[in-house]
């Protein structure tokens, strides 16, 4: 796995949550030479999707089995990843049964950080996300892994542009909505 610290270093936000986020993975790289692996006690790096309509009207979330919560598809590395957007690609195909993902970009669209709670033998530990933005037709058939989700659901952006959604998936929405009435549309 090559190391994102470049691509990381070469992102910037405007949201005061995620630059702080930024510093911390940036932290983590530079300390941790396995910063991949699940072993690695602290945490581990983590690519995700965030896969929208190419309208920028809808998003695809699931629902983690685990955490039993609405996520993007996504998570965990793979010794033959090349790229946490790699990383964040494979995933969607796993979780989602989708073939063919559409790249928007292959620069970071969204860094966080999050604790993931203990559970059996594995402790508590850090997921240093880096999301990827990708663009899927509505009508692709879903094929979610029933062993990660329990289902899956595509949601309007504006839906989750509200206080009441968790801050990392509202942030990802705004920025959509930000970028869609921007002068750069996709």
């Amino acid at each position: 796995m090559q190391n994102p610290l470049p691509l990381l270093r070469s992102y910037t936000t405007d949201w005061l949550e995620e630059r702080d986020f930024v510093s911390s993975v940036a932290e983590f790289l530079q300390n941790q030479p396995n910063f991949w692996q699940k072993s690695t006690l602290e945490g581990h790096l983590t690519g995700s999707a965030w896969m929208i309509t190419p309208d920028a009207q809808w998003v695809l979330l699931l629902h983690h089995r685990k955490l039993n919560c609405w996520l993007q598809p996504g998570w965990h590395v793979d010794s033959t990843d090349a790229s946490m957007a790699e990383t964040a690609q494979r995933e969607a195909r796993e979780e989602c049964g989708i073939p063919d993902l559409n790249w928007i970009s292959e620069d970071i669209f969204d860094v966080d950080v999050h604790e993931i709670p203990a559970k059996g033998t594995e402790p508590a530990h850090f997921h240093f996300d880096l999301r990827f933005l990708f663009s899927i037709e509505k009508d692709t058939p879903i094929l979610h892994n029933t062993l990660e989700t329990k289902g899956f659901s595509w949601v309007l952006i504006a839906d989750l542009c509200t206080p009441d959604t968790p801050t990392s998936l509202r942030r990802m929405a705004q920025k959509t909505q930000n970028l869609h009435t921007g002068a750069n549309r996709f």
